[in-house]
């Protein structure tokens, strides 16, 4: 009787295991998709653009935050601001006034960088028609389980986005490169995000299921842009980019927020333009889907300052006294990027310049006021 009643609770025990793993792999496998890419496009170059390069690093930099690595990563860069002899500053690139962020960082990987971002280029990443001999860091190694997500910015119009000033995307050739994308099961659920003028105009075309589009503004629109810098003068970044990127920085890979609280960021008051969004393409309902299913990466890595030896025998750890706890130090990626203060910061006092001129203008008023008081003949007063 002892015997059938031990193997009862046994077989009661592994049945509640096998349920409680089958809970955490459904959960695990809900959004369908087993890996996560990012093309990150900045189709502008000429200093006068720098914003646009700082929109790219800006979401660049967020998604390695939350976890997808640079082998997942294309980053096409029309024009290098860091290595401009006009920046103040070299090897960095800043997006907010107080120059304490800086997004270039020291270990970005860029895949296509000037005259490389074409939109031939483009095209052939986002299809996979690449030459046998393009390198695999310049590829988009995607399958039918990746979420992708994509990023252009740059100066647009209706229906069309300029390449380096010199050709264009249209809305049509963009909408039959994610056709192709989705008949050669090259992606699970794709999000696509443009900051640019009239930019709702680029995805009017969209045909392919499971895709969702955002832009920051309408046709008719202008996209604008933000965080002027006198010392260097020119904008920092776009507007609808900086409000993007102040919602990232609250996100953290554990986040519950989803699709539809991103689609409250920068609203109309903020942006000036209209931003929008389109849904009826995307087979799962935006609420259902979390910011970290695009910005994110399924795979959970947890950092640690322990020396592991991966030769040796794993060593059982010492008993500790009865009264005493284990002390753990959980380390989080998002933890260690401490940046949401520093975008919400006000500008510092000590970083306003004068204006070009301001300080030759004010010496020749003074000199026009004392030529008026006292004459020429008293000039030898000054020297």
């Amino acid at each position: 009787m002892k015997i059938l009643t031990f193997f009862s609770l046994f077989s009661s025990f592994l049945s509640a295991k096998s349920i409680n793993v089958e809970e955490n792999a459904g959960q695990f496998f809900s959004s369908g998709h087993t890996n996560n890419w990012a093309v990150l496009v900045c189709t502008s170059r000429f200093w006068f653009n720098y914003r646009h390069v700082a929109n790219t690093l800006s979401v660049y930099r967020s998604v390695k935050r939350l976890g997808i690595p640079d082998s997942h990563i294309v980053l096409m860069l029309a024009d290098d601001m860091a290595c401009n002899h006009r920046n103040p500053k070299p090897a960095t690139v800043f997006s907010h006034k107080n120059m304490e962020l800086n997004v270039y960082g020291d270990d970005v990987e860029v895949d296509y960088r000037g005259y490389e971002v074409t939109v031939e280029n483009f095209l052939r990443v986002l299809t996979g028609r690449l030459p046998p001999s393009t390198p695999r860091s310049k590829r988009l190694l995607s399958d039918d389980r990746s979420n992708i997500l994509i990023y252009l910015t740059g100066h647009g119009g209706n229906g069309f986005l300029k390449f380096q000033d010199s050709e264009e995307i249209s809305n049509v050739e963009l909408a039959d490169a994610f056709e192709q994308m989705w008949q050669k099961r090259r992606y699970n659920e794709l999000l696509f995000i443009i900051d640019t003028c009239q930019g709702a105009s680029m995805y009017e075309r969209f045909y392919s299921p499971n895709l969702m589009a955002l832009a920051s503004s309408q046709v008719g629109e202008d996209s604008l842009s933000h965080q002027p810098d006198l010392a260097i003068g020119v904008h920092l970044m776009d507007r609808y980019t900086f409000y993007l990127l102040e919602f990232l920085e609250d996100i953290h890979p554990a986040s519950k927020a989803n699709m539809n609280d991103l689609f409250k960021v920068c609203p109309k008051s903020q942006c000036v333009s209209t931003p929008g969004h389109r849904t009826d393409l995307f087979l799962r309902d935006p609420g259902s889907a979390l910011i970290t299913d695009f910005f994110g990466s399924v795979r959970k890595v947890e950092i640690t300052m322990e020396t592991i030896n991966l030769t040796d025998p794993i060593k059982e750890a010492e008993q500790n006294p009865m009264n005493e706890k284990p002390q753990k130090v959980t380390y989080s990626y998002v933890d260690q990027l401490p940046v949401s203060e520093i975008i919400h910061q006000k500008p510092k006092q000590k970083d306003w310049h004068p204006p070009d001129g301001f300080i030759l203008g004010l010496w020749t008023l003074i000199l026009l006021v004392f030529f008026k008081t006292y004459g020429i003949k008293h000039l030898k007063h000054i020297f």
